[in-house]
């Protein structure tokens, strides 16, 4: 009796994560509503539909003596907390510039909110993928990309059989597959960026799934030793700790394509906030290298890596990464614990709600997400309307 009672909790406690993580697919009635309203500002208002930036601002997108920042989003309150925070931090806020790239849909009601919300300092250019003039050497590369990468998601999605819940087995990497990134179409582009901005030479990458707490002009600075990108590797927690997860969290080091050379214990580095040398990553074979991992992927029946963004790229940039502080970045806040203390979240400059629980979805806790919501500007109208984070 107690065996089988043992099994049924053990077994509910698995569909209860497994619910979780469907719980960060849905999009709130409130972000839909926001969405539909400033798109149809967008349709009846010339205001919202002003230029972005303004033609006096138009040279500082591809002027290297400014800061430039990229988002690859298609959520407009997450996008519009990201700068916000941004540029509330700033020591030097007339020195930013903000690249918003988006997709078709949401490009309208993107665009809707940063013309009637303009910032006084900064610049913003909002920017729709249809409005791109790829080669056909890249389309048909995104298009790949794209296909193996649904393919990979719905491979471990399938996988997740009811038997295999009841009776045990590793499942939080699986569970991966039910999250929104997996598929998202921005969230896979990023290895693209050196072909969607052109004329620049060093960025600033930040998800739209964090929220900035200090300055961060030094990053622009600093010095990535020849290598294409700076991360945080190492932890704030100590060592054999780290602010990610290993290797062996993501990388499948039983088979025998992955490199031996690689350390399965060593920390991986953390995506959300990067910089970027693109003129390094240029001459590079990276974008390259990842393509072919992606191929190897799927010749070996996905089974490689775990399903997400971050295991092919840990592959293709593998040696090309420069450790930055473990402060500039504390991730893991969209998940249900955090070993980042109060002091920790305090000093770090960005805070990642990487995870399931972003912070507006209700699936979070309250406590971590106040530190995103108090950038939301409440007195906006459409905020107001929609009864965002109500």
């Amino acid at each position: 009796m107690l065996l089988g009672m043992e099994q049924k909790v053990q077994s509910a406690k698995k569909r209860e994560l497994m619910y979780w993580y469907l719980a960060s697919r849905g999009v709130p009635k409130s972000l839909h509503c926001l969405c539909l309203k400033l798109a149809e500002e967008y349709a009846v208002n010339a205001m919202a539909r002003s230029c972005l930036p303004p033609p006096e601002h138009v040279s500082r997108l591809a002027d290297t003596s400014f800061n430039h920042i990229v988002l690859l989003t298609d959520n407009v309150l997450a996008a519009s907390v990201v700068i916000s925070s941004t540029v509330e931090n700033a020591a030097n806020p007339e020195k930013l510039v903000f690249h918003i790239v988006t997709d078709k849909k949401t490009y309208s009601p993107m665009h809707a909110w940063f013309a009637t919300n303009r910032l006084k300092s900064a610049v913003v250019e909002v920017k729709g993928l249809h409005q791109y003039d790829w080669s056909q050497e890249v389309n048909v590369g995104v298009k790949q990309m794209l296909e193996i990468h649904h393919l990979i998601c719905s491979h471990y999605y399938n996988n997740l059989k009811e038997n295999d819940l009841e009776y045990g087995g590793e499942h939080q990497n699986f569970l991966e597959a039910l999250s929104p990134s997996c598929l998202s179409l921005m969230n896979h582009l990023r290895i693209y960026i050196p072909e969607l901005f052109p004329e620049l030479n060093k960025i600033v990458f930040l998800d739209d799934d964090v929220v900035v707490q200090h300055d961060i002009s030094s990053l622009w600075t600093l010095d990535l030793n020849g290598k294409i990108v700076g991360a945080v590797v190492d932890s704030w927690c100590g060592e054999n700790c780290c602010p990610g997860r290993k290797y062996k969290d993501y990388l499948n080091f039983s088979h025998p394509v992955i490199p031996s050379h690689l350390d399965q214990d060593r920390c991986a580095w953390l995506s959300g906030m990067n910089i970027f040398d693109l003129e390094a990553w240029r001459r590079s074979n990276t974008t390259t290298s990842y393509h072919k991992w992606l191929k190897l992927s799927l010749n070996s029946g996905f089974t490689l890596w775990q399903p997400g963004v971050l295991p092919p790229s840990l592959l293709a940039f593998q040696g090309h990464v420069h450790p930055i502080d473990p402060l500039w970045q504390v991730a893991g806040l969209g998940y249900r614990s955090s070993s980042a203390g109060g002091q920790i979240l305090e000093a770090a400059a960005v805070l990642h709600f990487n995870g399931p629980a972003k912070p507006w979805l209700e699936i979070g806790s309250s406590e971590v997400r106040s530190l995103w919501s108090r950038h939301v500007n409440f007195t906006n109208s459409f905020i107001q309307k929609c009864r965002v984070l109500h």
